[in-house]
């Protein structure tokens, strides 16, 4: 009987703590270790929950000034969208310590401390600060943390540089590039145009004007290229909406706007038609055939009034280029001289042909005598008609040290003595 009554008090003992437990806890106070530890401490303030205001004690005032003021700020946030949300949390106050205002700025986006390693997230762009002006420049963007596209910032500097074919044509040389004149015969072929009955060869008119069918009023071509036409012909059938890809091919068939007049001792003499703007004097001169007298070419040019002699004899003076309009005369070759003296077999005038060197004209004048030096004075008149004197030591020409030099048509030649200078 004594164990029966035992047992009912330590259970009525149990379920009497297990009440005050509950009451406790009904409360929001903590029971366990933690608790009996703090209260071991002194500190028995229990925080209270975020959203029971009946937990808080009644007369502590500013503690209930904390909650409000924590409730009012929570609810704002929870109105707010998200953006303006982090907005808020990148304005640091100036209160804050460093630390805290650099955490701030983390969590609000912006750029890393410059004390961390770790790179800066492609995603996460700073907001642009609040005076930083619309239209600001690319750099002044950047510097303030504003990611800019460059091709919308910038404007576009790139210009056309599309050929041009005049300019293209005029760097060519003459030799090589044809102007189409008045009388040329063109031959312009539209490829687009299956209609093989349709003419495809036209004359330039006087004035240099070309009447196309397809055109309504003359196209001045005169002075252009085949290639500058046809340009301007696909541009002209654009415009007109003759044709949406026009193609046209433009050749010259018959040259008649180039011609040189070849006159004199020539076989073949009379107009010879041009094919280029230029081109070299040997090419004119051996179409006309000249005859075995011929020894000299004068030519007239049309567009300076300037006259060329050239020998036929010399091979890089032929090269000369004549243009439409110049007059090209073969004669015979007047006779040409040197003049020697001093100390030489035979001194006096001779003949003189084109490419005789001063060795030449020594041995062809008897040579030097055994009173003569080791040096040849040798004079030449210049564009103004004033003799220029040059030495030549002919040991060094014989020797092959330097060059035997050519002369020229009426060159003075003098032999020194030994001794005299």
């Amino acid at each position: 009987m004594k164990k029966f009554f035992f047992a009912a008090a330590v259970a009525l003992a149990f379920c009497g703590a297990g009440a005050r437990a509950a009451g406790f806890q009904a409360e929001g106070v903590r029971v366990g270790p933690l608790a009996e530890e703090k209260a071991a401490e002194g500190d028995t303030t229990s925080a209270p929950k975020k959203d029971d205001k009946s937990a808080r004690p009644s007369g502590d005032a500013k503690a209930e000034r904390k909650g409000d003021a924590a409730s009012k700020t929570a609810d704002r946030r929870d109105d707010k969208p998200k953006g303006e949300r982090v907005s808020e949390k990148s304005q640091t106050p100036s209160t804050l310590s460093t630390a805290a205002a650099s955490t701030a700025g983390t969590v609000g986006g912006g750029t890393p401390s410059t004390t961390s390693d770790a790179p800066s997230k492609p995603g996460a762009n700073a907001p642009a600060p609040v005076n930083t002006p619309v239209n600001s420049s690319p750099a002044d963007a950047s510097a303030a943390g504003v990611n800019r596209d460059p091709s919308a910032a910038a404007p576009s500097n790139t210009s056309s540089n599309s050929a041009n074919p005049a300019s293209a044509t005029a760097s060519e040389p003459l030799t090589s590039v044809y102007r189409i004149g008045t009388g040329d015969v063109l031959d312009i072929r539209l490829l687009n145009d299956k209609d093989p009955r349709q003419s495809t060869l036209y004359t330039v008119l006087a004035g240099g004007a070309l009447d196309y069918p397809l055109l309504h009023d003359p196209v001045t071509v005169a002075g252009m290229t085949t290639d500058e036409l046809a340009a301007q012909l696909i541009a002209e059938f654009r415009h007109r909406g003759i044709f949406q890809h026009p193609q046209v091919r433009v050749s010259v068939r018959e040259y008649a706007s180039h011609a040189v007049l070849v006159s004199g001792l020539a076989g073949d003499p009379g107009t010879k038609i041009l094919r280029r703007e230029a081109i070299p004097l040997y090419v004119v001169v051996a179409e006309a055939q000249p005859k075995p007298e011929a020894g000299r070419a004068v030519v007239v040019s049309h567009a300076t009034g300037k006259i060329t002699n050239v020998d036929l004899n010399d091979a890089a003076a032929l090269n000369t280029l004549v243009q439409a309009g110049d007059v090209v005369n073969l004669v015979v070759r007047p006779p040409e001289f040197f003049y020697v003296g001093g100390e030489i077999g035979s001194p006096g005038q001779k003949d003189f042909h084109t490419g005789m060197t001063l060795t030449q004209a020594l041995l062809a004048s008897g040579g030097v005598t055994a009173l003569a030096g080791g040096r040849v004075k040798v004079s030449r008149a210049g564009a103004d008609g004033r003799l220029v004197s040059t030495e030549y030591d002919l040991r060094q020409i014989e020797g092959g040290a330097v060059p035997d030099p050519l002369l020229q048509a009426g060159d003075r030649v003098e032999v020194p003595r030994k001794g005299r200078k």
